[in-house]
């Protein structure tokens, strides 16, 4: 009879819980609003999508589906020639913006880390448009110090603008480098071209004081302050996930 007391003082509470447990997860965020709205990324982007949330460390640093769907309009809205990547990770972001490449087109991309080296060969071959991908496994700095990195490697592009000449450069790699990267690259980006710049927002850190001794904050704040103060490029910073800016050179 106790038991059956009990039971009856605290059922309503236990179905309260349970409705409001339900109705949480029937809630749709506005991520995934925008997600439903959006083009569906490709079967081949899930997988890789899917498989570098299960296996890869940080799978945070994929650009994912909405973000991929951006990329991937600019570079069909762009039409370019040869695209610079620095950043591959596991290849989503490059297949992505490989959607937007002329039928002769090139895209070079560029990962530091080899251990990713096997996943990015792997994932690129699951598309055709991996033909058009060239990865250089190294050093960002190093690779674009090299005056002639754009043949060094023995390629020849014919792009008309001179090799080592990019209509479209997307860079997503160490964030402490912005400035050195935009410094290095600028000279190879032809006039006109485009530059894509992701996680200049950093999770609101840019205007957070108590990341002002933050390493990557602090280089994501110089390149974000060189970017706005110089003359020769339009920019404008759209708040996709974690910021992304879209700068044209003049």
């Amino acid at each position: 009879m106790q038991k059956y007391t009990f039971f009856l003082k605290y059922a309503s509470f236990f179905v309260l819980l349970s409705q409001i447990l339900l109705n949480l997860s029937l809630i749709m965020t506005l991520e995934d609003y925008i997600e439903q709205h959006s083009s569906p990324e490709s079967d081949i982007l899930s997988q890789i999508n899917q498989s570098t949330n299960l296996h890869v460390l940080n799978p945070h640093m994929l650009s994912g589906h909405v973000q991929g769907r951006l990329l991937s309009m600019l570079s069909q809205m762009i039409r370019p020639h040869r695209i610079l990547e620095l950043g591959t990770f596991t290849g989503y972001s490059a297949l992505c913006l490989a959607e937007g490449l002329t039928e002769d087109g090139e895209l070079v991309t560029i990962e530091h880390n080899d251990e990713l080296e096997d996943t990015i060969r792997h994932n690129l071959s699951l598309s055709p448009l991996g033909n058009k991908i060239r990865l250089l496994m190294g050093d960002a700095k190093e690779i674009l110090a090299k005056e002639s990195y754009g043949c060094g490697y023995g390629y020849s592009y014919g792009c008309g603008y001179g090799c080592g000449s990019f209509d479209l450069v997307f860079i997503d790699a160490d964030k402490r480098e912005y400035c050195t990267y935009l410094d290095l690259l600028y000279p190879h980006v032809r006039a006109g071209g485009w530059i894509l710049a992701d996680n200049v927002l950093w999770d609101g850190h840019v205007v957070d004081p108590a990341y002002d001794k933050e390493k990557q904050t602090i280089g994501l704040r110089a390149f974000n302050d060189q970017v706005a103060n110089d003359p020769r490029l339009e920019k404008v910073i759209i708040p996709i996930r974690d910021g992304l800016t879209l700068i044209h050179k003049n």
